[in-house]
């Protein structure tokens, strides 16, 4: 203090003291004083040297004050010693800043411009209408502003209101050496997200996990867990899959669809189709083998075919190595190789059985085991549905007599195979329609007296100021969901005398094709006469599967 007034003296002319000088040294003295403690504290906080800074933040104050009273001018005593104490502060202040995250960073253009904002209400507006529930049933409260769980927060709310918007079934974060690609896949395709900086998705990911109840810190080994988003009326289930990697951990997060809840009639099914699906609620016994490519919905179909029964007069199970859905009054049993008795998935079919199922559904029916006890069961007087990997009913039948190895009593109990994709369906609000051209038609074996127009995804139109007008309904890419599209047989007593005679896949093919059945591309082909989806979109499922559609032909049981 002494100092102080020493220099006001100094300062003023006259020998007096200047109550409005003196004011100004002690404004700046109570200010330097903070400016210490606060350096002292944060320099804890970040975890860097304490004392060094704290002694340097003291001397420089000291240092300016002392400046401050040996120069003759008053007001350029004042200019030396904020330009000595604020070359220290913001020395350190670069240093600090160097070592948090962006949130928590001080005199940058973001921290001076919350400085005037509500944080607390900017929270409450980062929801965007959402709400977090957690794997626990618990609300999420808005977190406080200006905290990691703050960031964390702000991402899902944002990532996930986008994503529901876009009708997102899944959404893939994958690391790489700079930052995280993010994917969406819509209807089937992926769609390119911007990326997102590492620091980002380590606020995101440790948010994410606990909101699932997984383990933050392990970030090596897979886990599962789940969360919901409610918006409005809306409750969106999600599940997390997480997996390390060289590069760093890998982000899945999936939408829970409600694969048990579709009837025979919303899955694509053409009118024929569904009648003969019907008919197979007749059947006391017998085999219908459910096929397609990966993630082509052959659980979804399993399922539809399933309730298709009645529920309450039969005794209807599944086996299943993942759960898609939870089925009313239908017994799932789920197979985990810590089961007691049940080591292999054919053994965890087995117990099934015993249980005298009078129709079962086995997913993922791959190997000669499940194959042969599947055959069996149908022989005993059970119906069973299994599911597995087939380009077509042709390929599905090959594989299937393989599978059962004889082949008498593989057809003897095969009441029909089904084979599936699916396919988008055009945006009902901005799907544009159009002359087709003749050559197509005839590529396509399509009626050219029956058609008068196709549709295609409608073109991208623009507002006086060059900016997309994009569909509310679909985003812009031209398709709202999917359809299955099928490719069917079921057989009677003839056929499968007929098809035991036949000496090849290629024979038994000519007998299908004899018997009326259609191919996909054919039924694909229906769905473009009829509107549902593009030409686009089935040279997209089918232009590549030529030779695969040679072999299955080709090929031998």
């Amino acid at each position: 203090m002494e100092l102080t007034i020493s220099f006001a003296l100094a300062a003023g002319y006259g020998g007096y003291i200047s109550p409005i000088k003196l004011a100004i040294v002690l404004i700046f003295f109570f200010l330097w004083m903070p400016l210490v403690n606060w350096t002292y504290k944060d320099t804890q906080e970040v975890q860097t040297r304490t004392v060094q800074w704290t002694t340097a933040m003291i001397l420089a104050g000291a240092i300016g004050l002392l400046v401050w009273l040996l120069v003759p001018v008053f007001f350029i005593g004042i200019l030396l010693y904020l330009v000595v104490l604020g070359a220290t502060s913001l020395a350190y202040v670069v240093h600090r800043n160097a070592r948090v995250a962006d949130f928590e960073k001080v005199l940058t253009a973001d921290h001076i411009k919350n400085l005037f904002v509500n944080q607390q209400k900017r929270m409450e507006k980062a929801t965007r209408g959402l709400t977090l529930v957690t794997a626990n049933g618990n609300e999420v409260p808005v977190p406080l502003p200006k905290t990691s769980e703050a960031i964390g927060f702000q991402m899902v709310c944002e990532l996930f209101e986008d994503a529901i918007w876009r009708r997102a079934a899944d959404i893939l974060f994958q690391s790489g050496q700079q930052d995280y690609s993010v994917t969406y896949i819509v209807d089937g395709m992926p769609m390119k997200q911007a990326a997102r900086s590492r620091e980002e998705m380590e606020h995101f990911i440790h948010f994410i996990k606990h909101m699932a109840d997984l383990d933050v810190e392990e970030r090596r080994k897979p886990q599962t867990g789940k969360f919901r988003i409610d918006k409005g009326p809306d409750r969106i289930k999600w599940e997390v899959l997480t997996a390390g990697s060289t590069a760093g951990e890998q982000i899945k997060v999936s939408r829970v669809q409600e694969y048990g809840t579709r009837t025979v009639e919303e899955m694509g099914f053409g009118p024929r189709q569904v009648e003969a699906i019907k008919g197979l609620r007749k059947l006391s016994k017998g085999v219908v083998v459910i096929t397609a490519p990966p993630k082509n919905g052959t659980t979804t179909t399993m399922y539809a075919l399933l309730r298709n029964h009645d529920l309450y007069m039969n005794n209807v199970n599944t086996v299943e190595k993942k759960l898609a859905a939870d089925l009313q009054n239908i017994s799932q049993h789920l197979y985990s190789p810590t089961d007691e008795g049940a080591t292999t998935y054919a053994k965890k079919v087995q117990t099934v059985l015993r249980m005298g199922p009078e129709i079962i559904g086995i997913a993922d029916c791959e190997d000669k085991q499940c194959a042969q006890l599947a055959c069996a069961a149908a022989r005993d007087g059970v119906l069973v549905y299994p599911t597995l990997q087939a380009a077509g009913v042709l390929q599905a039948l090959s594989r299937w007599l393989q599978l059962a190895e004889d082949k008498d009593l593989a057809l003897d109990t095969l009441a029909g195979i089904l084979n599936q994709r699916l396919i988008r369906i055009l945006c009902e609000d901005c799907k544009q329609a159009y002359q087709p051209n003749q050559d197509l038609l005839r590529k396509f074996n399509i009626p050219a007296d029956k058609i008068e127009v196709l549709y295609r995804p409608g073109e991208i139109e623009y507002d006086k100021h060059g900016k997309p007008i994009v569909c509310e309904k679909c985003q812009g890419t031209g398709f709202y969901g999917r359809t299955g599209v099928f490719e069917m047989i079921l057989l009677d007593d003839p056929l499968r005398a007929a098809l035991k005679k036949a000496k090849s896949i290629k024979e038994m093919g000519a007998l299908f094709r004899k018997a009326g059945m259609l191919y996909l591309q054919e039924q694909c082909i229906k769905k473009v006469a009829q509107g549902i989806t593009s030409i686009n979109e089935v040279i997209r499922h089918f232009a590549q599967k030529g030779e695969e559609n040679e072999k299955q032909q080709n090929g031998n049981p």
